[in-house]
This record gives C-alpha cells, sequence and structure tokens, in this order.
C-alpha cells in the first residue's frame, strides 16, 4: 500500500512559472489594493473592476505552464498516494499531471452563481463579463474564496492532513490562515518538509527537514529524500 503524502502548496512554487505571488508588502496585488478585488465589498462596491482584475489574472495564466516543480509532484504519485491542497487558484498543478487537487481558496478557471453557489461553471477561455448570468439568472462572479469568506474545504484538507504519512509544505508563507493551520493537524510521528526560499515560522517538532531553495530545485531534493525513506 502507498504512504500517503500531502502537500500544501502556495504561491511560491507557482511563481517560478510567472504567475504574480498573492500580495506584496503593500497589501496590492498586481497594483490593486486586495480588498478592492479579493472581497464582498470590493465586489459590491465595483463588480467590473473585480471581473475585469480576475479576466487578466486568466488570461495571463493561459500564457504560463507548470513548472519542474509541479511537474516533480505529479511524478510522485507512481511511487505514493499524494493529495495536493492548494493555496492556488490556477490550475498549474492538474495541467503538470496531479490527479488529486483541492483548492482551499477556489478556483480561477470556474465561475459561480451569485444566487446559489452552488452552481458553478467552467470559464471557456479567459473572460467573465458582467450580465453573464447562471441558469437562474443571477450575475456570475468568479468561484474565488475572498477575504471574510468561509473556506469550505479546510474540514476535508484538515482530514486529510491528519491522515498524512508525510507532509510537504512548498511555496507558501504559512500567514493566510486556516490554510497556515493545516501543519497542527499532521501526526507527530509523521516529518514535515519545509521547501522555500524564505523559510516560514513553523512550530518546533521532530523529523522537520528544512530546504531554503525554489520549489523545483527543493522539491527535487524531498522527492529523493523520500525515496530514500520509504522505497528503499
Amino acid at each position: 500500500m502507498k504512504k500517503k503524502l500531502v502537500v500544501l502548496s502556495g504561491a511560491g512554487i507557482s511563481a517560478e512559472s510567472g504567475i504574480a505571488t498573492f500580495r506584496d508588502a503593500n497589501g496590492l496585488w498586481e497594483g490593486y489594493d486586495v480588498m478592492e478585488v479579493a472581497s464582498p465589498e470590493g465586489w459590491r462596491k465595483n463588480p467590473e473592476l473585480v471581473l475585469d482584475f480576475y479576466n487578466q489574472r486568466r488570461k495571463n495564466a493561459h500564457t504560463v505552464k507548470p513548472n519542474r516543480g509541479h511537474e516533480i509532484l505529479a511524478e510522485l504519485e507512481k511511487d505514493f498516494d499524494v493529495t495536493v491542497i492548494t493555496q492556488n487558484v490556477d490550475d498549474l498543478h492538474e495541467r503538470a499531471g496531479s490527479t488529486k487537487v483541492i483548492h482551499l481558496h477556489g478556483k480561477l478557471f470556474e465561475s459561480r452563481s451569485t444566487l446559489d453557489e452552488n452552481l458553478i461553471y467552467p470559464i471557456n477561455g479567459w473572460e467573465l463579463n458582467l450580465g453573464d448570468i447562471c441558469e437562474k439568472g443571477s450575475q456570475l462572479r468568479p468561484n474565488i474564496v475572498w477575504f471574510g469568506e468561509a473556506v469550505p474545504m479546510i474540514e476535508i484538507a484538515a482530514e486529510i492532513t491528519e491522515n498524512a504519512d508525510a507532509f510537504i509544505v512548498v511555496g507558501t508563507s504559512l500567514v493566510v490562515y486556516p490554510a497556515a493551520g493545516l501543519v497542527h493537524y499532521v501526526p507527530k510521528l509523521s516529518p514535515i518538509f519545509v521547501v522555500d526560499v524564505n523559510m516560514p515560522e513553523l512550530p518546533k517538532r521532530r523529523d522537520l527537514h528544512l530546504v531554503e531553495e525554489k520549489a523545483s530545485t527543493g522539491l527535487a531534493k524531498v522527492a529523493e529524500m523520500l525515496r530514500h525513506r520509504y522505497l528503499t
């Protein structure tokens, strides 16, 4: 039976593909105040601005490709039962070949009804505009979890983490909750591997392995460590 490998990924892994990290030190995302484009208040204030912002993110996402970091995680499925829990809204994990991906913060290439959140639709191409409506006649919005909104997949993610034989943290600062709290659900006897050029704050524990590198090179080292530990 394959060991259960759980991965928590963040913006750092997608940054190597050319997707801008979510926000910089000034609270900006691609030059926008995050609360203007990633909150229910921003949506009510100026839905056209919000729609255009995500249209541009989609347009950019069409121009990039998965990097070696994404590919390594997909390749690990040959030897491990891998679940990727990502804070990213892009589809680079899926495009690299990962088959079990949980998107905590929603999906860039989906829209959902503003009347019924269970009505979710794929976005073909990159545009979602005012006047695009659901089957109940309500305006569609990006299927993104904004600031102040519940994270519907977090309980499932926590349950999966509780059963991890090994846990990888890659490309995340571990400051955005509730996602950052997942490290506390990792079983005490399971190793944690952390890959980041800027090492996040972590709880002290045994069997913690820090790889201070970018995702592509750091994950290559972690993959080697995992195979040596469990497959030799």
